[in-house]
């Protein structure tokens, strides 16, 4: 029985579980936009959310707090710096899923999880 253990297992053992979802909230907050299975988005945000709430903390035992998680001392930089000052008026609710329909090969449920401020850069196109 499973009884008061939260969380999704998503087919894998804890330690696999945790690289997988360091790694992904590396990829979340380096690209600010990712796409992947609709569950692993579910348990991406709540990583994610926290991670954004630790930068608007700011100080020194929050980025130790976030390196400990994140692997890039690059991303935790964008984080402390550029995030922080966009999200700081904002009381959570930092990332956005957006389903997108099945995978081909397997019909496993797909989904784009992004931050909320995300702004899709397009290079124009001069003829």
């Amino acid at each position: 029985m499973r009884h008061r253990k939260a969380g999704r297992r998503l087919g894998r053992n804890s330690s696999h579980q945790q690289a997988m979802m360091r790694n992904m909230v590396t990829s979340l907050l380096e690209h600010e936009r990712i796409v992947t299975t609709t569950p692993k988005a579910k348990e991406l945000r709540k990583l994610a959310d926290k991670m954004i709430t630790l930068a608007k903390r700011g100080d020194l035992h929050a980025r130790r707090q976030a390196l400990a998680v994140i692997r890039s001392k690059k991303v935790v930089d964008k984080l402390f710096s550029k995030l922080k000052e966009e999200y700081m008026d904002r009381n959570g609710g930092y990332t956005r899923i957006i389903r997108t329909g099945n995978r081909a090969g397997d019909a496993a449920p797909m989904a784009i999880i992004e931050l909320v401020n995300y702004t899709e850069e397009t290079e124009a196109v001069t003829n």
